[in-house]
């Protein structure tokens, strides 16, 4: 394999781990109402976990308040149930086509602990990406062994490996720093 493809292997999976975290901190509450919170949720229904982005349509017409409208009027119960049991501190009131949820406003033990979930979700993609960094110095020196790499070219390679892992643990930590200051804001 090409220091270039090691490079790019790289560049992809630290890329991803990166989505996950991003996609991780949309269902981290803050005192605004966010789609988000119960995008990720998934519905018994049909005999089956369905998510709810599939059963409904999903929005935050209010700062504080967001809109589950069942495309099925037959799964609003069971939407409701699944909002409930999956314990995030919301209350879902149903009006029989539609239902509210009302974001209540965090207090500052709650807020403290978001920001703490968000640091540990942070370092789960940090370490993410630090074993990415290993896999291609890995891959690199398996390269030179075979002799498709010469020594030089496999020191250059692991260089730009741990560029790219500055790079990417540095937009992980602007994320989490971005979603904190969210969390925190009164």
């Amino acid at each position: 394999m090409p220091a270039d493809d090691i490079l790019l292997d790289a560049e992809e999976r630290m890329e991803k781990a990166v989505e996950v975290f991003r996609h991780a901190l949309t269902g981290i509450r803050t005192g605004r109402a966010n789609p988000g919170l119960v995008d990720s949720l998934r519905v018994e229904v049909y005999g089956s976990p369905t998510p709810i982005k599939a059963l409904a349509s999903v929005g935050a017409p209010e700062p504080n308040q967001i809109v589950v409208r069942p495309f099925d009027p037959g799964t609003l119960k069971d939407i409701e149930k699944a909002i409930q049991a999956a314990d995030l501190g919301l209350n879902p009131q149903s009006d029989g086509r539609i239902i509210r949820i009302t974001i209540p406003a965090l207090s500052t033990d709650v807020r403290k602990k978001m920001t703490a979930r968000i640091k540990e979700l942070g370092e789960e993609a940090r370490v993410a990406i630090r074993n990415v960094r290993r896999d291609g110095n890995k891959a690199a020196d398996t390269e030179k062994g075979d002799g498709t790499l010469t020594e030089d070219e496999c020191e250059s390679t692991k260089e730009e490996v741990q560029e790219l892992t500055k790079k990417f643990e540095a937009k992980v930590g602007d994320l989490a720093r971005a979603k904190e200051a969210e969390v925190m804001e009164q």
